[in-house]
């Protein structure tokens, strides 16, 4: 089995747009994947809904992994990312992401919350 990476599932599902949104969120997803963000449970349906509109507002943006450890069904995940908005608005993030993976490798549950990040021009 291997797992997968929330770093590569972000760039297929939201910054790359080359794969159906439902045909990305396969890929990473299991079917009854739950994921919750700053203290909000979304389920399988509601995360694609979530993910559908972010795609259509999202011009491009890129992933940098800090931090990521696997044991077993657990994973960890640190990360930062940089996205430009289709209104030309930006915004940079830290993510720390706790989760369990499913038995095919897949995500079964993410937990994450986060910060923005001043941009390096910003000074």
């Amino acid at each position: 089995m291997t797992q997968v990476r929330i770093s590569d599932a972000l760039r297929a599902v939201a910054f790359e747009q080359t794969l159906d949104v439902n045909e990305a969120l396969d890929m990473f997803y299991a079917p009854d994947y739950t994921h919750r963000s700053d203290g909000e449970t979304l389920n399988r349906a509601e995360f694609a809904e979530m993910v559908a509109r972010t795609r259509s507002q999202l011009a491009r943006g890129t992933v940098t992994v800090l931090d990521e450890l696997r044991d077993g069904t657990r994973y960890a995940e640190r990360h930062v990312f940089e996205i430009t908005m289709v209104d030309g608005s930006t915004a940079k993030r830290e993510i720390a992401i706790f989760g369990e993976y499913a038995e095919d490798g897949r995500f079964r549950h993410l937990s994450e919350t986060g910060f923005d990040v001043p941009s390096d021009d910003a000074r």
